[in-house]
């Protein structure tokens, strides 16, 4: 193992984190109960899926609302024009525009977290597509960022819709909230992304669909879950 700093040590303190195997209730617990940085952290979950994402069938991408949320505020920037400006600024968000917003992020700004854009301007957006997208910023139609109800897809947003996209080996990573939600909201979370995960498993996909899990906080050390346990979460 290599060499961590005293709270690390700390923190698992009892436990063989690299052997155990643990329920998901057990991993949650020790994520949350075991964080100790001095900032509220987040918690986030890993699944190892059964699925070859260079087919493009067996991608899985999507996203959730989470019941309580991630606990954090989300600056919000809608592409659109018209009317619908004023409908995007009425939902909440914080950055509303068209051919001016572009200009802007062209220029270097990216001071939001999420982006909303109506499908009238995904060509003009797709201008910026290299900048907005290695960064997790590209409205989506497969998330509900590309679309024509801004007050629904905003409002969303902003209560905690967490969107997610399995990388190149299978491993798919989400954020569950803080650790102050304490262990009963975050389980509530990763039940919802759990369930939302398992729809969206594809048919071309063989064998075991949920492999492994691992529970984490942003400082904090990594709690693998037993496979069967995981499996019993999910589809149970």
């Amino acid at each position: 193992m290599p060499k961590h700093g005293k709270k690390f040590r700390k923190a698992i303190e009892g436990l063989d984190i690299l052997e155990q195997r643990f329920s998901v209730e057990e991993a949650v617990k020790h994520a949350v109960e075991r964080a100790y940085a001095k900032f509220d952290e987040t918690v986030d979950i890993s699944f190892n899926l059964g699925v070859n994402p260079k087919y493009s069938d067996q991608m899985v991408r999507g996203a959730v609302s989470l019941p309580n949320g991630l606990g954090k505020t989300v600056r919000i920037a809608v592409f659109c024009q018209g009317e619908k400006q004023a409908e995007a600024k009425a939902a909440g968000a914080d950055f509303v525009g068209a051919e001016d917003l572009i200009e802007k992020i062209q220029g270097g700004w990216l001071e939001f977290d999420k982006a909303i854009a109506t499908p009238d301007m995904m060509a003009q957006v797709g201008k910026i597509g290299r900048v907005l997208g290695p960064r997790g910023l590209m409205p989506n139609a497969k998330t509900g960022t590309v679309t024509f109800d801004l007050a629904k897809a905003v409002s969303e947003q902003m209560a905690g819709k967490v969107e997610f996209k399995v990388d190149k080996a299978g491993v798919l990573h989400a954020p569950l909230g803080k650790v102050s939600f304490g262990p009963g909201k975050i389980l509530e979370n990763l039940k919802a992304i759990a369930d939302h995960i398992l729809r969206l498993k594809p048919s071309t996909a063989k064998g075991t669909y949920i492999k492994g899990m691992a529970v984490s906080t942003t400082m904090g050390p990594g709690f693998r879950i037993d496979s069967v346990e995981a499996r019993k979460f999910v589809e149970g």
